[in-house]
């Protein structure tokens, strides 16, 4: 049986030629001819089988990350808006350095924004910095600065959707919530769905419903996602068979990358006049214009007496 090694830092799966039927050797034998998966009876059997699969990767490769050595809801929280659109790797070199900046939500609501914003260069999608100051100010002020755990409370706070609120209620609370992330989705695309084109979140929400691990939601998801991250390194990525599959367009040159540019600009100062920041970034005026609107509205910048600043 081939190896899947994972970098001892950042557990980035590494993949040989030989390693890549390691997925396919699952305890699937008794599967008849071609016949989908998904349209197979999901009995027992077949539900430890594939927790079994799971875990057993999981206990040999799963992946060291910071946020899974804690029990602290404030640090998972501030893990899983981090992990929103950004992989695991680009948010474990920033996550510690956010921790060590801002220890609690106490602490991140008192900080100025300004102060969060340059912690959080690197990261991209800015509006989650914003946001996650924003959820520190209202749990500080009507939870006391104690996380609800209620996923009705937590679809309340800035930044935080369904999906992110289920996280928080699994990694947190290890509550046995019904989530989809990216690479939960890749493992029941490749394993059930693989003669479909098209996959829709709804049939896969029912087989995470019946094979859900409800006595350890917590290590079943970090298990689920380790199992995706490895598909995907030894597959492409099954997921662009979802019907929610949208392919990202490029950053570069693109009007999120100026935003990040002003951002960057303007933190590290007082404020920057439009002139000041077409020079500093060489991008033409009416896109620099255009893109300070979008960063006054986000209310992530503010504009007094001509001049550009961080809000």
């Amino acid at each position: 049986m081939g190896q899947f090694r994972y970098n001892e830092v950042h557990g980035i799966a590494r993949v040989t030629e030989g390693d890549r039927n390691v997925c396919e050797k699952i305890a699937w034998a008794d599967s008849p001819g071609r016949v989908e998966m998904s349209e197979r009876p999901l009995t027992p059997a077949r539900i430890r089988s594939f927790r079994k699969t799971i875990y057993r990767h999981y206990a040999l490769y799963g992946r060291r990350l910071p946020w899974r050595t804690t029990r602290d809801p404030y640090r998972i929280l501030v893990s899983e808006i981090m992990l929103q659109q950004t992989q695991a790797e680009r948010v474990e070199r920033k996550y510690r350095e956010f921790i060590a900046a801002f220890p609690d939500f106490r602490a991140l609501a008192r900080a100025p924004l300004r102060k969060i914003l340059r912690v959080w260069q690197g990261l991209g999608y800015n509006r989650r910095a914003l946001a996650v100051k924003r959820l520190a100010v209202r749990v500080v002020r009507e939870w006391g600065g104690k996380l609800p755990s209620r996923i009705e409370d937590l679809q309340t706070l800035p930044g935080i959707g369904p999906a992110t609120a289920s996280a928080i209620a699994a990694f947190a609370f290890d509550m046995p919530v019904i989530f989809i992330e990216t690479n939960v989705r890749t493992v029941f695309i490749h394993l059930f769905f693989r003669a479909r084109r098209v996959v829709r979140d709804e049939e896969i929400l029912s087989l995470v419903e019946k094979t859900l691990d409800a006595a350890h939601p917590r290590k079943w998801y970090n298990a689920l996602m380790d199992y995706g991250a490895m598909l995907k390194a030894a597959h492409g990525n099954p997921s662009r068979k979802s019907a929610r599959y949208r392919k990202q367009t490029s950053f570069k040159g693109s009007d999120r990358q100026i935003r990040g540019m002003i951002l960057k600009a303007c933190i590290g100062r007082h404020s920057l006049s439009l002139q000041e920041l077409v020079a500093r970034l060489s991008v033409e005026s009416v896109r620099v214009r255009r893109n300070i609107r979008q960063l006054i509205k986000d209310g992530l910048m503010k504009e007094r007496g001509g001049r550009i600043a961080v809000a």
